[in-house]
């Protein structure tokens, strides 16, 4: 188009029958260690960096999107959801109640617990991760206190400190705090008074999140000097209520600023399922410590797929709530309107379980988002079926194609082939325009959103303490002009539209998680960090839209590639629609669980109390 001017036509204009599915080309270089130092001194001077920053926007098509382009709508600078018709075969959480209340009611929600099958001999001498509800009953049977399974943890923590190669998986963690948390979870135990069924659970808090009293330093060496962690935030204070026992800040990709989750400032998480691999990003260490079986669950950020990203990597669960529906205060990125707070866990019900725990909107986010009312799937009964089956899947099939493999789209595929078989669930057909528009309308907000948290502290002289990949992200963020930020904005008011229309036709999106198994880790890169955006692009090609647009969204675990990488299914719902798609993943993950794959690095923390 060079520089003329396009004009769009109205969203509401648009003949969806029309679209051509256009395969993402995505044009920078690759570059790894010291070379990638060099590079980012060049992006970073005078001249040359902007001129260089220009060329790269010009390739990858941004400028003709942000600056050359007529986009009618008026800007939508945060979600904005159209009431929703209620959820079906729900139960309803009171949002303004304690947290052990709402996981009580997520418990009765739940299948009944059968121990006979959970613990027979033949079932424990195999491969399967422990539940909460495991962990419960060892503790009600007394098999097993929360401070004999502290010290079997921390063993375990001190085996992976000594790892070689490096494997660290906690920037932040209090052995002798842990052991206290246990200790009084015991003792509630012994006096017949646990607080709920997540007293005496092991969980990882990601080190964007507050978690008094460890500095939140969101993977950097500095970020806590300049912002000091006086309280648990929202959500952590919510776990704690219940008695879960936090173990310490989980690794993570510097600020939340990249896919793969590579940090040369700690060093690099590694895939329990390969330690040549990365888990994914940016909540890669919540992921691994979920994935190793050292904690039963973990609380992420995801802001551009980061608690999905490493769960279909690693091999879990990883749901990512509505906009709003989970309390953002105590986050890094508390103001931003494209992030959430998340459950990572190795099962559906688990996430449910943490999720009722941490469910609960801002105050201010309950006036100007009006959220439906949180509910829960009932999953106690033979209706569960019966519901998932008058259910309508959305496929677009040249986008659910469009992987590095084709096994990750044949295994997502054969899921909707037995969910049909099984259950009788339709799959319509579907086509979603402007989905090069949808990635550029994300990157320049959440690149905007990071720049203004991060500018400030940036100018004080702190930039150059950033790793080399973070710092080749913000040269880019810094190229946004204002008109792309409104820009992008109008085009985030057009792919709700369009989103909205399809949800008129289906009830749920379903693609894979990510476009490409877990990628190697080049020695290279742990150094001085890694710059590989086709990798992101790859991994990030099928999340973006529930960032942007605020949506709903879960990965669930379906199998493996010829590698034993593990391979994930995403389920896109509309808003305020977690029962939903929580119902879907649970009978998704009752039809895949043939025997699961032990990870290479795995701890059975419960197996020998």
């Amino acid at each position: 188009m060079g520089n003329k001017k396009v004009v769009l036509m109205p969203a509401d204009e648009v003949d969806f029958s029309a679209v051509k599915y256009e395969y993402e080309q995505i044009e920078s270089p690759h570059i790894t260690g010291s070379v990638l130092k060099l590079f980012v001194n060049i992006l970073e001077a005078p001249v040359i960096g902007p001129l260089i920053i220009s060329h790269l926007r010009k390739k990858n098509k941004m400028v003709e999107l942000l600056k050359n382009t007529v986009i009618p709508e008026t800007p939508m600078f945060k979600p904005e959801f159209p009431p929703q018709e209620p959820e079906q075969g729900v139960v309803l959480v009171e949002e303004a109640g304690c947290p052990e209340d709402r996981v009580e009611t997520a418990l009765k929600c739940l299948p009944e617990y059968n121990v006979a099958s959970c613990w027979n001999d033949e079932l424990v001498a195999s491969f399967r991760y422990w539940k909460i509800r495991d962990f419960a009953y060892a503790y009600r049977a007394r098999l097993a206190t929360p401070s004999m399974v502290a010290e079997k943890m921390i063993s375990a923590l001190e085996e992976f400190n000594k790892a070689n190669p490096d494997t660290p998986l906690l920037i932040a963690y209090d052995a002798d705090d842990v052991r206290k948390q246990a200790a009084d979870s015991t003792q509630r135990f012994e006096e017949g008074n646990p607080i709920s069924i997540l007293d005496g659970i092991f969980m990882a808090i990601k080190d964007d999140i507050d978690c008094y009293p460890y500095p939140s330093k969101g993977g950097t060496t500095w970020f806590h000097e300049v912002r000091p962690v006086k309280k648990d935030a929202a959500s952590v204070s919510r776990l704690r209520s219940c008695g879960v026992i936090l173990i310490g800040k989980a690794n993570m990709h510097e600020m939340g600023l990249g896919t793969t989750g590579n940090n040369a400032n700690y060093g690099t998480a590694r895939n329990p399922h390969a330690h040549d691999r990365y888990t994914g990003g940016s909540s890669s260490g919540p992921a691994a410590l979920v994935a190793s079986g050292l904690c039963s669950a973990a609380l992420g950020t995801d802001g551009g797929g980061s608690v999905r990203i490493p769960s279909s990597l690693c091999g879990i669960v990883g749901l990512k709530t509505t906009y709003g529906r989970t309390d953002m205060r105590g986050a890094l990125c508390d103001a931003g309107t494209v992030e959430i707070i998340g459950p990572l866990a190795s099962s559906v019900e688990d996430a449910m379980l943490v999720y009722a725990a941490i469910l609960g909107s801002s105050p201010a986010d309950r006036i100007s988002l009006k959220p439906s009312p949180p509910c829960l799937p009932n999953l106690t009964s033979e209706g569960r079926f019966s519901a998932v089956g008058s259910l309508r899947l959305g496929k677009y099939t040249e986008w659910f194609n469009d992987v590095q493999s084709s096994e990750i789209s044949e295994k997502c595929g054969n899921v909707l082939k037995r969910l049909s078989e099984a259950h009788g669930c339709k799959t319509e057909e579907i086509a979603i325009p402007e989905l090069h528009e949808m990635r550029t309308a994300h990157v320049v907000s959440i690149g905007s959103e990071s720049l203004c948290s991060l500018n400030p502290h940036c100018e004080e002289g702190n930039g150059s303490k950033l790793t080399y990949d973070t710092r080749t992200n913000l040269a880019l963020f810094r190229s946004f002009s204002a008109t792309d930020y409104v820009a992008a904005q109008k085009l985030r008011r057009r792919i709700m539209y369009y989103h909205m229309e399809i949800f008129r036709k289906v009830d749920i999106i379903v693609t894979p998680t990510t476009g490409m198994t877990a990628p190697a880790i080049p020695s290279s890169g742990l150094k001085y960090g890694e710059s590989n955006l086709q990798v992101s692009g790859y991994l990030m090609r099928f999340v973006v839209a529930a960032n942007l647009l605020g949506l709903p969204a879960i990965s669930i675990p379906i199998g493996y590639d010829k590698q034993g990488l593990p391979i994930g299914l995403q389920l896109l719902g509309r808003p305020w629609g977690e029962a939903t798609i929580l119902r879907l993943a649970h009978v998704i993950e009752e039809l895949c669980d043939t025997p699961k794959k032990k990870p290479a690095l795995f701890y059975d923390i419960l197996k020998g109390i």
